[in-house]
């Protein structure tokens, strides 16, 4: 049986909203810095934060957390940026499924406790990849562990973009030992594949679930890296391809390729389905979806 843990969940909880708040404040600053002329509507360009509640089913507290969302800014035409702290008793279907990973104590006490931080956006400018991030962390009377990563995903793709995503997760995971990047890109590489496509939903990234080497400081540090990589990744890219022009057609190829982001949330994405199955707010739990999106 593990410990209560109380510092180390104040702490894990801590650290996912200070990243949200630095994540939301670049994201409108890149908002503020595109002088492309002036927003068309008030508020445009700013998140939107409301408090989210989890249901437990009897009219109890279970936690929460804040969605922020953007949509129709210059930059990003939607942006989520989530982040939770809940707590209560899993379900049945979410003890099946704890148990088929192998979390020991499913069959005797389903408390839970898990906080974390996701991210998805959504870009106005077809030459600007869509992107996805989480970390998080989840503990239970017999077990804890630690979850999450980062990917891009181009509608139109540049090997140099793809090669500076990689490069920064790269750096970021090194100090922990050089065995994390391929490792966990290898996982992304399988766990963002759409298996009724053939084919991968963007260009990878690194992805872990279920890390407890046993030392919850080295696993909280790896962790806390992965979301410090997200920025130094990710700003250059848009910084770089904001300003590009695009065509129709660019646009229509986005709106196919938001079709497979779609296609996987619903169908195959972990977080996904938890979210639904313990009860947190639906909307939360969606926001990933794209604003729009299209099938051939």
């Amino acid at each position: 049986m593990t410990e209560d843990f109380t510092n180390e969940k104040r702490r894990a909880a801590e650290w996912f909203r200070s990243l949200r708040d630095e994540i939301v404040d670049t994201f409108e600053g890149l908002e503020e810095s595109h002088d492309t002329g002036p927003l068309s509507e008030a508020g445009v360009g700013r998140f939107e934060v409301n408090e989210t509640r989890r249901d437990d089913g009897d009219g109890g507290d279970a936690g929460g957390g804040l969605m922020s969302v953007m949509r129709g800014g210059r930059v990003f035409e939607k942006v989520g940026v989530n982040v939770s702290e809940v707590h209560g008793q899993l379900g049945e279907a979410a003890q099946k499924a704890m148990a088929a990973r192998g979390v020991p104590g499913m069959d005797g006490d389903p408390s839970f406790w898990a906080s974390g931080i996701s991210l998805v956006a959504h870009m106005q400018n077809p030459h600007c990849p869509a992107v996805h991030m989480n970390t998080r962390m989840f503990w239970t009377p017999h077990a804890w562990w630690f979850g999450g990563g980062s990917d891009l995903n181009p509608c139109i793709e540049y090997e140099g973009d793809t090669a500076h995503f990689h490069a920064q997760q790269q750096a970021h995971l090194d100090p922990h030992g050089t065995d994390h990047y391929p490792r966990l890109k290898a996982w992304a590489d399988e766990y963002f594949y759409i298996p009724h496509r053939k084919r991968a939903r963007g260009v990878g990234g690194i992805f872990m679930d279920d890390q407890n080497s046993g030392d919850w400081e080295a696993d909280f540090s790896l962790t806390q890296d992965i979301g410090r990589a997200f920025l130094p990744a990710f700003i250059p890219l848009i910084e770089k391809r904001r300003v590009q022009d695009w065509t129709d057609a660019d646009k229509d190829a986005q709106l196919v390729h938001r079709g497979l982001y779609a296609e996987y949330n619903l169908v195959y994405d972990r977080g996904t389905k938890f979210g639904l199955a313990t009860g947190h707010d639906a909307n939360a739990v969606l926001m990933s979806l794209p604003p729009m999106a299209k099938w051939i």
